[in-house]
């Protein structure tokens, strides 16, 4: 199936099942509105599901992992190895995401859509790997358009065999050294923000490397000449692999009414291109937490979507997303388990 055909299958949400959903929490033993965003995120899942007596769903993150060329500019503050080894903490369960997944009771699952190594067969590794890392963006395009379909087409399969699996909430996470640049590029193209609003510090670089980032992000969208307007020119010239995974796990999701949590930053850029793919995407996004990368707001913003959380958090790998799917199952329980004022013998407000 085409990448125009999947985004066809996306359909709006239904207002109507919101109102029944929200009628249920009205009649809950509890004050209007008194558990404030989690009775909004639980009418949220009625409405995308289209389930009026969910269950918890399973709960799967996707980590994708790739390399980026613009890294040889020096804009991150790790080296390019980290990439690799990340991955081996991934599948070894030691890493952030797979803590905080344990915490909630969801799944990872790791895909090498682009790392610059072999690593052979690997028990819990999901080889998809498009090409060994982007180019360096600086200089020649990230990628050829070919290649940033094939990985949206990677996130799209992804997100079909986990809905036959019977998965319904799928988080977003990633490993990349250097991706906070095209990420941050993508933004500026995306939003139409100038680069250096939406530049942060990624892994922690000082001030000297943040405004050496910013450069090389201005100079690309000048010798690249990205269009807005089509979000798979933006992907071929500023963007990396791990995001149009991504952007295709989103799109492949909201097909299916299986909602998605976004993580932080490079999630949020990979959102910007589901939505700019399928404006109708946006309707099934969920977003974790607000990141400390000062791009990120400007994504928010411009998708007019409001985060759960609100914690400094700038690790990636889908760290956000684990707690922000903990909490949708938290809203699921308080929408089914709590009892209404009739059920409960309680007297409702005069």
């Amino acid at each position: 199936m085409s990448i125009q055909d999947l985004c066809s299958l996306i359909q709006p949400l239904d207002a109507s099942l919101y109102a029944k959903a929200k009628g249920r929490l009205d009649r809950l033993t509890k004050p209007l509105g008194s558990l404030g965003r989690l009775e909004e995120l639980a009418a949220s899942y009625v409405t995308i599901t289209g389930e009026l007596k969910p269950n918890i769903p399973r709960g799967v993150v996707f980590t994708f992992a790739a390399d980026h060329g613009v890294a040889l500019e020096g804009v991150s503050a790790y080296p390019r190895e980290v990439t690799p080894q990340m991955v081996l903490n991934f599948l070894r369960g030691g890493a952030g995401v797979n803590v905080l997944a344990r915490h909630a009771g969801v799944d990872v699952r790791v895909v090498d859509i682009g790392v610059d190594y072999e690593f052979g067969v690997m028990p819990g590794l999901l080889d998809r790997k498009i090409m060994k890392g982007t180019r360096n963006l600086l200089v020649e395009p990230a990628m050829t358009r070919d290649q940033a379909e094939r990985a949206i087409s990677v996130g799209i399969e992804l997100a079909a065999e986990a809905v036959r699996e019977g998965i319904g909430l799928i988080g977003t996470g990633e490993m990349g050294i250097g991706n906070t640049t095209p990420s941050a590029a993508i933004t500026a193209v995306m939003t139409g923000r100038p680069a250096a609003e939406v530049t942060g510090h990624g892994t922690g670089v000082d001030e000297s490397v943040r405004t050496r980032k910013v450069t090389v992000i201005q100079r690309a969208i000048d010798l690249h000449r990205p269009n807005p307007a089509d979000p798979l020119d933006v992907l071929t010239k500023v963007g990396g692999l791990e995001i149009s995974g991504l952007a295709g796990l989103m799109l492949g999701a909201a097909a299916a009414r299986v909602p998605v949590v976004l993580d932080g930053f490079i999630a949020g850029t990979a959102a910007l291109i589901a939505v700019g793919l399928q404006p109708l995407c946006r309707e099934y996004l969920i977003a974790s937490h607000r990141s400390v990368e000062q791009g990120h707001r400007a994504i928010l913003d411009h998708l007019r979507l409001k985060p759960l959380l609100d914690l400094d958090l700038r690790l990636g790998e889908g760290t956000g997303a684990c707690l922000g799917m903990d909490l949708v199952g938290a809203a699921i329980k308080i929408y089914t388990e709590m009892a209404t004022f009739d059920e409960a013998g309680v007297s409702d407000k005069a």
